[in-house]
């Protein structure tokens, strides 16, 4: 049996000019915006000491305040676009990010009492999910590929209860050479 998890998404894009926006679960659509506090806009928090880093800063509003059901062991899909609900225009080259933004795709979750109104500074955060480059394909290659989508597996030993979950995505244009 799968434990129960209730998730409120947060948008943390480090350098990577993109935001997470939209979410399945076992390849249900939970909507645009649904149970995600996601930035205005792709621009990236630089200082590292900035409590915003968690997850990014100037939220879309209203933030939403549903929080996604979840059973542990379920398949997630999370998706990116460098402006909100998709390409920019027809033929968009930077959709979901460019090309150029190579790096890794790292998920976090840090548990709360209230996954609807907790906010993410001073929280225990540990990560359940990591991605990076095999065989000379990055995780963003991957985000590129899937049209903005990136699927991973929450674990099966996380235990019931509520928490927030950080999708983030590392895209460093000086990756590209490695």
């Amino acid at each position: 049996m799968h434990a129960l998890l209730y998730l409120v998404a947060l948008a943390a894009s480090t350098s990577a000019h993109t935001i997470f926006q939209r979410m399945k679960v076992d390849g249900v659509d939970q909507g645009q915006l649904t149970g995600i506090r996601a930035p205005q806009n792709d621009n990236p928090v630089q200082n590292v000491k900035d409590s915003s880093i968690a997850c990014n800063l100037g939220h879309v509003q209203p933030v939403s305040s549903k929080v996604i059901e979840v059973k542990a062991g379920s398949q997630i899909s999370a998706f990116w676009g460098h402006v909100i609900g998709g390409a920019q225009r027809a033929g968009d080259p930077d959709h979901p990010i460019a090309k150029s933004h190579k790096g890794p795709v790292i998920t976090y979750l840090a548990k709360v009492d209230n996954a609807a109104t907790a906010q993410p500074g001073g929280l225990k955060w540990f990560k359940i999910q990591e991605e990076g480059v095999k065989g000379g394909t990055w995780a963003v290659d991957k985000v590129i590929q899937g049209q903005g989508w990136y699927n991973f597996q929450l674990p099966t030993c996380i235990a019931p209860g509520e928490y927030l979950m950080r999708h983030e995505l590392i895209g460093k244009q000086s990756l590209t050479d490695i």
